[in-house]
């Protein structure tokens, strides 16, 4: 099994952010959205499984950290 690389320093910020309490869609993007092509940390996370969106059948749009999201977590927390 190959090792996920470790995350740069603005994605575990962002992953603390989110993992710090519960966040809705719109908390991201009102927090983290960027117009910048080399500053996308919601789309980044997002493709690298890191992050997912849930309880859309509620009628609540969270995002919440995948497991791969909190190992990252956990590595950057040890390094």
């Amino acid at each position: 099994m190959i090792a996920d690389p470790q995350p740069s320093l603005i994605m575990i910020q962002f992953l603390q952010w989110l993992a710090d309490r519960p966040r809705t869609r719109e908390d991201v993007m009102e927090a983290w959205r960027s117009s910048c092509p080399r500053f996308p940390v919601w789309e980044d996370a997002r493709a690298d499984g890191l992050v997912r969106q849930c309880g859309g059948e509620a009628g609540v749009h969270g995002v919440e950290l995948t497991a791969r999201g909190r190992r990252a977590l956990e590595r950057a927390a040890l390094s």
